[in-house]
């Protein structure tokens, strides 16, 4: 049982408190770090919301007055260097902080980390408040406030629904349950507009993202007879495209979609010449092991990772230890 309280004691103690998720956010992280924003500025506290990599533009309803700051060393070291807490919402792995995990361990900020993935034990957390049977980390800010006997407002209720509907797949995918429908229920008396939300992160791609796309399904590899299919993105298909590294959001899991596949991979290269590295899975096999051997983390079946060599030599890689993980994981299932 997690002791809701003692977070709420720390977040009152506290004078300056930052909030972060991890590199490339989505609607879980945005969310969940968007609601508890709102709550501890009702407090008078200063507060900022600081993550590391260009915004989504997807999730700019949650944005409003500009609450969702990129890091940038010269703006926000100083700031920084005056934290006392520092929250951060479904990061799977503590590198997923960037840069900004290197200032918070550096100034030994007391860094706090709510999540729904597996406990990292990892030191640089001061504590950790973890529920992996939680649909998304925006439920665990839900349980926060609601054993704490604090009041949602829409905003709040904004941030949690978008959690909650992204980290669900609007409601279709496994870890789906009756709370998730509560939440959603509760969070839909504040008055948010759930139809512009998820046509704002769903039903808002540009030309040049669908142009990527096709590109995308022409050069699909498929191996174990179909059940795994990958693909590769340099940065050249996504210049010529006209696209950015995050436009690429949602590609994987539409290839997971594709009947007879059951694990999608996407190998896609940034701007940095590093590579983004996206699992998915329909459920039959669990794929954050594979994800962890390089690196990532996240759920049984979505998870990512990064990598840094030449994007096929990386694909391959990946690709032989996805068959091993497989071939384990069938021979488990048979005995």
């Amino acid at each position: 049982m997690i002791n809701w309280n003692k977070l709420k004691k720390s977040i009152e103690g506290s004078k300056r408190i930052v909030l972060s998720t991890h590199m490339n956010p989505d609607g879980d992280g945005l969310g969940s770090a968007v609601a508890m924003y709102h709550y501890i500025s009702s407090l008078d506290i200063d507060c900022k919301i600081i993550q590391i990599s260009k915004f989504p533009d997807q999730y700019k309803f949650l944005n409003k007055n500009n609450i969702i700051e990129t890091y940038d060393m010269s703006e926000h070291d100083p700031w920084l260097d005056s934290a006392d807490l520092a929250l951060i919402f479904d990061i799977g792995a503590y590198n997923r902080l960037g840069q900004l995990g290197d200032v918070l361990t550096a100034n030994k900020t007391k860094a706090i980390n709510i999540d729904h993935h597996p406990n990292l034990n990892d030191e640089r957390f001061y504590e950790n408040y973890i529920n992996i049977e939680a649909a998304a980390t925006g439920e665990m800010v839900y349980d926060f406030l609601e054993e704490n006997h604090i009041n949602m407002n829409n905003a709040i209720a904004r941030g949690i629904y978008t959690a909650v509907m992204t980290d669900t797949g609007s409601f279709r995918h496994s870890n789906t349950n009756q709370k998730s429908h509560k939440i959603a229920m509760d969070c839909l008396a504040f008055d948010i507009n759930n139809s512009k939300i998820y046509q704002s992160i769903y039903e808002n791609k540009s030309k040049a993202q669908i142009s990527l796309l096709a590109k995308v399904i022409d050069s699909l590899r498929f191996d174990s007879e179909g059940k795994v299919a990958s693909f590769i993105i340099t940065k050249k298909m996504i210049d010529d495209s006209g696209t950015m590294p995050d436009d690429v959001d949602g590609f994987t899991d539409f290839v997971r979609s594709i009947n007879g596949v059951e694990i999608a991979i996407m190998v896609c290269e940034n701007e940095s010449g590093k590579h983004r590295v996206n699992f998915r899975s329909k459920g039959k096999y669990v794929i954050n092991t594979i994800a962890k051997s390089f690196g990532g983390g996240g759920h049984k079946f979505a998870a990512g990772a990064s990598a840094e060599g030449k994007s096929d030599i990386i694909l391959q890689n990946i690709l032989d230890k996805t068959f091993s993980v497989i071939d384990v994981q069938n021979k488990t299932s048979m005995q």
